[in-house]
């Protein structure tokens, strides 16, 4: 069942994902090479519980048989989603990381992802992560009502397989409000005019996974990490948005989102 959220659960919402927006500015600023996951998954929580939330993601088990052990997923170069951080794990000049974070405040989530560059790198890593941002904010731009959930995910595709990327269809974006995963799942390809018709007053996670190479994965023994199968590198975007008569409401905003429809975006649902 898809649950749709007030005016007052929104403003909640919105309240959790700014949260979430605040670790990850503090991130982007203090990334460099050196730096452990683990430092940054420090960072974050520290961040996260300071504001009086809780890491969705520390103990959460869907349904594995461990719980991931932390506050961010922190996935580097050719893993695509859900790396735990380590100690060992230390970023080095010209890495790409995908670092996904999950803020619970007042019973609402806030779940957003950025990938960033560690230092400099090759122009052709440099679009692959630009270009993955891009197609999040064209699959945040079909959130209207009445448009449907295959108008999101052909949004996505279309752009991203136009530079030859593949795109992960193994894992998708999600409904979010007091659970991290709630329906409806949003993939990340799909053919306009299909799917369930959007309603003002949803909240949904669209976070497109786009790999340099082929877009099939593989799940490490760890039970969690994602690697592409041929280990070239991926990308992932992720913001929780809500649904509002007037457009996509960004609850996840880092305030660098480019000029688009969810700027006149407002509290106007029904």
């Amino acid at each position: 069942m898809i649950v749709r959220k007030s005016k007052v659960e929104i403003e909640k919402m919105r309240r959790a994902g700014q949260v979430v927006a605040d670790v990850h500015k503090e991130l982007r600023d203090v990334l460099k090479p050196g730096m452990s996951t683990l430092d940054l998954d420090r960072l974050a929580e520290a961040r996260v519980r300071k504001a009086g939330a809780i890491p969705t993601f520390k103990g959460y088990h869907a349904g594995k048989t461990t719980a991931f052990p932390a506050t961010l997923c922190v996935s580097i170069n050719e893993e695509v989603v859900h790396g735990i951080p380590s100690a060992t794990r230390i970023l080095k000049e010209g890495d790409i990381i995908a670092i996904d974070c999950g803020a619970t405040l007042d019973g609402f989530v806030g779940d957003s992802a950025q990938t960033l560059i560690v230092g400099k790198t090759t122009d052709e890593i440099r679009l692959l992560v630009e270009r993955t941002r891009e197609s999040l904010y064209r699959g945040i731009a079909q959130c209207f009502p009445d448009n449907r959930i295959g108008d999101i995910g052909h949004a996505v595709e279309s752009f991203a397989k136009s530079f030859g990327y593949g795109v992960v269809e193994d894992y998708c974006g999600h409904g979010v409000g007091k659970r991290l995963h709630e329906e409806p799942q949003v993939p990340n390809y799909g053919l306009p005019g299909t799917g369930k018709r959007l309603k003002s007053g949803w909240a949904i996670a669209i976070e497109p996974m786009v790999n340099l190479g082929t877009k099939d994965t593989i799940e490490l023994d760890d039970e969690w990490t994602v690697i592409t199968a041929d280990r070239k590198p991926s990308a992932h975007w992720e913001h929780s948005i809500a649904i509002t008569d007037d457009g996509p409401m960004i609850l996840t905003s880092r305030g660098d989102d480019p000029p688009g429809p969810w700027a006149r975006s407002s509290f106007a649902m029904v």
